[in-house]
């Protein structure tokens, strides 16, 4: 219904996105950038960015869709805003897969190649729903382990004493597709 009202020019599209993904996108580029304004303003550009782009594009998950748009620009505002300071929050969630991911690339760089990401999502679909909804939330929208905590009712503690096996089996796995 939204990719059509997209299709049909109708300035509703952006309402209706916003109303459907708003918070999501706002708590993705959130999490990477830890600046209100910033994300704010990211999420905008998200949303022009997915008018210019639908048409021609029908993307089949609009909300996986704009979310990746949104983490993309919140990552290239977090590089540009990187050379001015440090966003501790996004760098400390990084570093936590560095651990595993041993190489002279950077982190963002080996996950955005094909056949680690490949591999990645291959691991993912492995894994026990709970423990994929953590990796998600922690490495994907670098939620803190407090918050994913709240969210889903558990402790922190439960939650980084899953997040820490869960690292473990991805290096495991890395290691037997000899990608680390």
């Amino acid at each position: 219904m939204i990719i059509e009202l997209f299709f049909e020019r109708s300035e509703e599209a952006i309402s209706e996105l916003t109303n459907k993904y708003g918070k999501r996108c706002k708590a993705l580029a959130l999490g990477i950038l830890g600046n209100e304004e910033d994300a704010k303003e990211c999420v905008n550009d998200a949303y022009l960015a997915t008018w210019n782009q639908i048409p021609p594009m029908r993307p089949d998950a609009l909300g996986a869709y704009v979310a990746k748009i949104t983490r993309n620009l919140a990552l290239d505002r977090y590089h540009k805003n990187a050379a001015q300071k440090r966003n501790a929050k996004y760098d400390a969630c990084l570093e936590e897969l560095e651990e595993i991911l041993q190489s002279k690339e950077t982190v963002e760089e080996e996950i955005l190649s094909g056949e680690l990401k490949g591999a990645i999502n291959r691991f993912l679909e492995q894994l026990r729903k709970q423990d994929r909804v953590l990796f998600v939330e922690r490495y994907w929208f670098c939620k803190e382990s407090a918050e994913i905590a709240r969210e889903l009712g558990q402790s922190t503690n439960y939650v980084n004493v899953r997040l820490h096996r869960v690292k473990t089996k991805l290096k495991k796995f890395l290691m037997a597709e000899e990608l680390i």
